[in-house]
């Protein structure tokens, strides 16, 4: 049998490139009070609100997918997983709640080292597809399993090109980024470069397009490339909190203006909450320390790295920066 890693293969951080859709909820039920909530940051806050509605009333797939969606934002997989379930349960013929569960299952995989849940990993997302075939995430998230699994869980890089040649043929857009993406996992940088070049020459990104390509740019340090994307961004969305972010990202592979750095990515800390679609806090606090490493305050910098992961444990970002400075300070 052919070994492979089943946390690298499973663990995948699946892209949210738009929140899935759903039907509004009724102004003022606990539904549309939950939703608030969530789209607050307030995911504790909207857990107890659904979960006193699912106890007052009749039993709501909808309640119990949005439960499901609260505990996914505060990494409570385990708890999340049964909700997406019991939705289905009530009505299987959603696609996003396929999608969801499968992301769900993705995260346990890797977590529990568990091959059983790789392959419901592969259903939910193929079921997703199915139910809906306009369902760009779905596909993306089906397109990524399957160029990052190993054979055994039924990984196929020709099945990810049928899906991002579909992807492609619904939004061109997405299909470069799907493309990119795949380019980046099969070490094809040159073509990745190439199709997020093709994204950023179109005039209709949703600031999410262009912060997929921020992330590809941040993660390879290259902050000339990083800047024109804030650029872009700051043109269609000068207030996105998340653009404090990558400035001090930049700032900070470039090494300079490095206490302007760190205001920004504090700032970027205390006024957003870790969810998906934004960058980590776990990220936001390894580049915090490798600012404070630039400025020659080890201790500090230790701490962030230390803080980042509490926050997400298999953050290999983090795990080598610190590896690296305490390598540095013995």
């Amino acid at each position: 049998m052919r070994r492979f890693s089943l946390t690298a293969a499973i663990a995948i951080l699946f892209f949210v490139p738009q929140l899935a859709s759903a039907r509004p909820a009724q102004a003022g039920s606990p539904l549309a009070t939950a939703q608030q909530q969530y789209q607050a940051g307030n995911f504790v806050q909207a857990v107890g609100t659904l979960q006193a509605a699912i106890g007052n009333g009749p039993q709501s797939a909808a309640l119990y997918f949005w439960l499901g969606r609260c505990y996914f934002e505060l990494r409570k997989f385990d708890d999340a997983a049964p909700q997406f379930e019991k939705a289905i349960k009530l009505n299987g013929q959603v696609s996003d709640y396929h999608m969801w569960l499968g992301r769900t299952y993705g995260k346990q995989a890797g977590t529990h080292h568990s091959l059983w849940l790789g392959l419901r990993t592969r259903k939910e997302f193929e079921k997703a597809v199915e139910l809906n075939p306009k369902n760009i995430p779905a596909r993306r998230d089906l397109a990524q399993f399957y160029t990052q699994a190993p054979w055994i869980l039924g990984g196929s890089k020709n099945k990810a090109k049928e899906q991002i040649a579909a992807i492609t043929a619904l939004d061109p857009i997405q299909g470069s980024l799907a493309q990119a993406e795949y380019d980046r996992q099969t070490g094809n940088l040159a073509g990745s470069y190439a199709e997020y070049d093709k994204v950023l020459r179109q005039d209709r990104p949703r600031p999410e397009e262009y912060y997929e390509v921020a992330d590809f740019y941040a993660s390879h340090n290259n902050p000339h490339r990083l800047q024109r994307v804030i650029d872009a961004v700051a043109r269609v969305a000068p207030h996105d909190p998340r653009l404090g972010y990558y400035r001090g990202v930049v700032l900070t592979i470039e090494g300079r203006q490095l206490n302007e750095a760190e205001t920004y990515l504090k700032a970027y800390l205390a006024a957003t909450v870790s969810r998906t679609g934004y960058p980590s806090h776990a990220d936001a606090r390894t580049w915090l320390g490798l600012v404070y490493e630039g400025l020659g305050r080890r201790l500090e910098a230790a701490e962030q790295f230390r803080a980042a992961l509490e926050i997400n444990p298999h953050s290999s970002f983090a795990k080598k920066s610190l590896k690296r400075l305490e390598k540095q300070m013995k």
